[in-house]
């Protein structure tokens, strides 16, 4: 059958049969926000590709701006996707990866990027050397020499940002691959086409000016499976801490406990018109004053303990949320989810969270089972 084409919205072309894909065309230059995965999807948020014989540079400079320690930023291959780059950051630390016949490397060094700081960086490769310039230094150079190498390249050249094209298998050295930043000011490779993009609507916006924290949108949540976080000690039971300097503005569910059986058995909600805070365990509610800067939830095999700024504000007996625990439920993040499987929700959280932990370890959301692409995981609008 054939694929008829037609315009969707502006710069848009949906290519359908029985369902459709969204293609986007999109400038290189403007600002990008690359936080669109959902765990564990390498896909990439746009790409573009040319004729080798278009390239008149083999350089690209953008500028970037994150406080995620960890995630995929640009990506580019030729020999029919045989040889490819990867340009990541691993502890804030540009590394590049690369393969080229029978050269398979990896490379990390540089300054730290994750400091929420625009970085111009460029990206080139100058004979056997592909080389990373940071801030108008060079700041990584990796050599490769093949004698498979063919010197002179035809076909095509493939661009990708926030995502990779090749199979994840292929990597030296794995990473996750979801990035909470934006890039701006691409040139590359001097190519002048549109990327394009399958994102359906408009592309989530760069803030001007940002701050550490996770910000929820108000558009959905985030979900992890408790079976998968230790308890440790069952006399100290679970300690979920949650700082929000400005917890007066947040409207939403900011935590819930669900099971398969029972649906919701425990959420804590933020309404920032009475500003009210309100723990609902079962059908029963409680309201405290909304205002904190460090909520506490503290669960024992008997009871629930909240706590506001550390002192203690509630102590509500409960059945044994413990054995639940260890079994597997879902604690979200961000709203309420729905019975079933697909993560949609309800009451969702609009506000910044500046820091989640259990048992005492920094939560990033980023290793969720879910994440609503809407949520930016490591930075809020400061």
């Amino acid at each position: 059958m054939t694929h008829l084409p037609h315009v969707y919205r502006d710069g848009c072309i949906a290519i359908s049969s029985l369902g459709s894909t969204l293609m986007c065309g999109v400038s290189g230059r403007g600002p990008v926000n690359l936080a669109h995965q959902q765990r564990g999807t390498w896909r990439p948020l746009m790409q573009t590709r040319a004729n080798l014989s278009e390239v008149k540079s083999i350089k690209s400079m953008f500028e970037l701006r994150t406080l995620d320690p960890e995630g995929a930023v640009f990506y580019g291959d030729t020999n029919a996707g045989e040889d490819w780059f990867v340009f990541s950051l691993r502890n804030g630390i540009p590394e590049m990866q690369i393969a080229k016949a029978d050269i398979l490397v990896s490379a990390i060094g540089g300054p730290k990027l994750n400091d929420g700081q625009w970085h111009q960086l460029g990206l080139s490769n100058e004979g056997k050397f592909v080389i990373l310039e940071v801030d108008g230094k060079q700041a990584l150079v990796v050599g490769l020499e093949s004698n498979k190498t063919e010197e002179v390249m035809t076909g095509q050249i493939r661009l990708a940002l926030g995502g990779i094209l090749v199979d994840e298998k292929k990597l030296v050295n794995p990473f996750v691959a979801e990035m909470d930043g934006c890039v701006r000011e691409g040139n590359w490779l001097n190519l002048t086409s549109p990327w394009e993009t399958e994102e359906v609507g408009d592309l989530m916006p760069c803030f001007d000016a940002i701050k550490p924290g996770t910000f929820f949108s108000g558009a959905g949540l985030s979900v992890f499976r408790t079976s998968e976080i230790p308890i440790g000690s069952e006399e100290k039971g679970i300690n979920i801490d949650i700082w929000a300097e400005s917890s007066n503005e947040m409207q939403g569910a900011i935590l819930n406990l669900r099971n398969d059986e029972q649906g919701s058995i425990f959420s804590v909600r933020a309404n920032n018109i009475t500003k009210e805070l309100t723990l609902t365990l079962g059908k029963s509610s409680t309201v405290l004053k909304l205002g904190f800067n460090k909520l506490s939830i503290n669960m024992l095999k008997d009871r629930v303990r909240v706590s506001l700024d550390d002192i203690l504000s509630r102590a509500i007996e409960t059945p044994d949320y413990l054995a639940s625990w260890k079994a597997g439920i879902f604690l979200s993040f961000g709203g309420i989810p729905d019975e079933g499987d697909d993560f949609h929700g309800s009451q969702y959280l609009h506000g910044c969270i500046e820091k989640i932990q259990i048992q005492g370890k920094d939560v990033d959301l980023d290793t969720a089972m879910y994440k609503h692409i809407s949520i930016s995981s490591h930075s809020c609008p400061a």
